[in-house]
């Protein structure tokens, strides 16, 4: 049961980050797999730190975090041909 949670709070955190980076909508498996790979790395952030996210809240914060910082490093390397 805590997978399908851990699902959902990878897809939210990757929806979100995709809003907030302004994103041209990747569509819900890669949204699903920002926010889950985002959450692996914003945990590992996090830890350096020596925080320990804690509940619900906390986890989605990790995740959106770790997914926000995710898409910025890939836009560095993604070229984008839409100029106007």
């Amino acid at each position: 049961m805590f997978f399908l949670w851990y699902l959902l709070i990878g897809l939210v955190a990757g929806w979100l980050a995709n809003l907030i980076v302004k994103g041209r909508g990747s569509g819900l498996i890669i949204n699903l797999l920002v926010g889950i790979v985002g959450g692996v790395l914003g945990g590992w952030l996090v830890s350096l730190f020596g925080w320990i996210p804690v509940g619900t809240l906390g986890t989605l914060l990790t995740s959106l975090g770790g997914a926000i910082f995710l898409l910025l490093i890939a836009s560095l390397f993604i070229r984008r041909d839409d100029v106007a």
